[in-house]
């Protein structure tokens, strides 16, 4: 019984971490990277629909998103779809395609783009401890009814949290590698 919480709970904390690294692609570091676009909703007849089902996205160069809309006549709503994202990125067209040439990130931006993927991993980490607080209620409620010992529900305790800590530090070292992306120059 208490050995499937923990299969549980590591379940759960690796679609936190999966969901981590989703968040983590969308933010922007020195070179283009088609994610970025991931969260860009467009009004496509009267429907917010997300941008990756009306085009195709490509990065072909290190600095430069192309959008290849299977509907040409999507192009401009695309456009006022990427603007209104707030992404910080100017997209241009020329009626087939349109063209996002991704600026060098400034110190400054660098800084609160480093801040955003802080927030994103205290928001991971607050998931996995959530996870945590989950399966020690169970067990301690599995302890009262009897299903397993005092000495099983410490034992389980310190699993669970040997858990915790293992995923813990796997955010930290993904948020690691992702500030020195973004810092680099």
């Amino acid at each position: 019984m208490s050995e499937a919480i923990i299969k549980d709970i590591q379940q759960k904390m690796d679609q936190a971490i999966q969901s981590f690294q989703k968040s983590l692609a969308t933010v922007r570091a020195g070179r283009a990277n088609p994610a970025i676009l991931n969260s860009v909703m467009v009004d496509y007849y009267g429907a917010a629909t997300p941008l990756n089902q009306l085009a195709t996205i490509t990065a072909p160069e290190a600095r430069m998103i192309l959008v290849t809309p299977f509907d040409k006549s999507s192009i401009g709503d695309i456009e006022k779809g990427i603007q209104k994202a707030d992404l910080g990125l100017a997209p241009s067209s020329d009626g087939n395609i349109v063209r996002i040439v991704i600026p060098p990130l400034t110190e400054e931006r660098r800084k609160e783009l480093v801040k955003v993927v802080g927030k994103f991993a205290e928001e991971s980490k607050v998931q996995i401890r959530n996870i945590r607080r989950d399966a020690n209620d169970q067990l301690k409620k599995n302890e009262k009814d009897s299903e397993i010992t005092e000495d099983e529900l410490r034992q389980y305790q310190n699993d669970v949290q040997a858990e915790t800590d293992k995923f813990i530090k796997q955010i930290d070292s993904l948020v690691e590698d992702k500030e020195a992306e973004i810092m680099e120059v």
